[in-house]
């Protein structure tokens, strides 16, 4: 049976996703004359910039979330409702989540994309992504796993494969990520095993492009490469994975075909809209791009529909550069707050310019003391960067308390030098790629034979 909730006379805003898209926008319209929906399948909101944080041992995933109840507890005009939408009607104006009925005036998407394996979907066990909690808690599991594993094989083979470490896609997160892994295997690790020397790992960063990094400046990008270089991380461009399979990773450069046995590969490039772009285009006939994205227009509204809003890593908006804006924190959270301001605007017979980003610059963290950032007029390198992305993250994490945490956190693991938050938790010990929704421990497969090294 439907159930239906009661229609307020107020002009009632349905938003479909918590992150900074559609949180940013419902705190824009907190206590004003509307009544506000924000749905989410998850009960928080989830800083994604810093998961690698978590994968790789820094944070833990409480450091960086933010129950949305918590976050919009002073909003009295908005309720949180925890489900997923599966249908939407542009003609009546209904959302339907579950057995629920949720009737809007406006409608804002903001459910961000997932991960793209260019229809290589049966590598998603092999080589997981970084969009959310569980993500990064199964890289946690496979990156520590592997090194306690190697420190009880004693076949050399087997043990220089635990110990090798792919990341495929030289983005910020591939940057991050490698970077990272490269601090705990040649750092923090060195002194924990006995049988294993951890800075033998091999960590190896594919990018396909001609350079990692390509959103920043070339300089910055040669920057970031050289200083990943001088943490022991192998920076790879031009090199496009054909093939993973029986713990070998295949990748062509050129016209040169190599493999190398890897029990840890990590996904980092590529991304593609979540499945609300196809029940939009279905109900609305709006156009998307090769990536899913929905085509908006310049107002961010879908076409035909000037009371449904798409923003964020939803959304394609090319109207200012004549390419989509990048899937970034800042790029949606000042879609949100621009959607929330024509909503109040129109309600009393106005209107606002179309939207126009203000880009702020990218920065990407390459290890401690080690950062890129662009910021157009300024380019900083080194020390100064590192710090810069620091203020910059804090600045962005929701909850005052949060920001706190993670200070004294990160503050913490600079003088120690140590990550407490290594645990390697629920599955078994590591055995190889295990499918992250399969309760089952993974059965390992026989690894191909004398691979080319790299």
């Amino acid at each position: 049976m439907v159930v239906s909730l009661e229609k307020n006379k107020q002009h009632e805003v349905v938003i479909i996703g918590g992150g900074f898209g559609g949180l940013y926008a419902a705190k824009s319209l907190a206590n004003r004359n509307v009544k506000v929906t924000l749905i989410d399948k998850r009960n928080f909101h989830l800083f994604q910039p810093l998961l690698y944080q978590v994968a790789t041992g820094t944070l833990s995933p409480a450091d960086i979330s933010s129950p949305l109840r918590a976050v919009l507890r002073k909003s009295k005009n908005t309720k949180v409702l925890l489900g997923e939408v599966n249908n939407i009607d542009p003609k009546t104006q209904k959302v339907f989540v579950g057995d629920k009925i949720v009737p809007y005036d406006t409608l804002i998407v903001a459910t961000g994309a997932n991960h793209s394996y260019f229809g290589k979907d049966n590598w998603k066990d092999l080589a997981p992504g970084l969009k959310t909690v569980e993500d990064a808690i199964e890289m946690r599991r496979r990156i520590f796993s592997a090194f306690e594993a190697a420190e009880n094989e004693t076949d050399s083979e087997k043990r220089r494969a635990l110990l090798t470490f792919v990341i495929v896609g030289g983005g910020p997160t591939g940057v991050e990520l490698a970077g990272a892994i490269a601090e705990l295997a040649y750092k923090t690790l060195q002194e924990d095993f006995r049988n294993i020397d951890t800075s033998e790992a091999k960590i190896l960063l594919l990018q396909g492009g001609d350079r990692i990094l390509p959103h920043i400046s070339p300089e910055l990008s040669q920057s970031a490469t050289e200083s990943l270089q001088k943490l022991g991380v192998m920076v790879q461009t031009q090199t496009r994975v054909t093939n993973i399979e029986n713990d070998v990773v295949t990748f062509k450069q050129g016209d040169k075909v190599q493999q190398v046995s890897a029990k840890t590969v990590l996904w980092a490039a590529g991304v593609e809209a979540s499945g609300m772009a196809k029940v939009l285009a279905d109900r609305t006939g709006v156009e998307c791009d090769r990536s899913g994205r929905v085509v908006v227009e310049p107002d961010l509204t879908v076409k035909g529909y000037k009371n449904i809003f798409v923003i964020g890593d939803l959304a394609n908006f090319s109207h200012q550069t004549g390419k989509p804006l990048p899937g970034v924190a800042p790029v949606a959270k000042q879609q949100g707050e621009y959607v929330a301001g024509l909503i109040l605007l129109r309600l009393h017979g106005h209107t606002l310019p179309p939207f126009h980003y203000t880009d702020v610059g990218s920065l990407a963290m390459i290890g401690q003391n080690l950062a890129v950032v662009d910021l157009g007029f300024l380019k900083l390198t080194g020390f100064i960067a590192w710090v810069f992305w620091l203020v910059i993250h804090i600045y962005f994490l929701i909850e005052f308390d949060t920001k706190m945490v993670v200070v004294i956190q990160w503050a913490w693991n600079y003088i120690t030098r140590n990550r407490r938050s290594r645990l390697i938790t629920g599955k078994e010990a590591f055995l190889g790629p295990q499918p992250i929704n399969n309760s089952h421990p993974y059965q390992a497969t026989e690894t191909v034979k004398q691979p080319v090294k790299v």
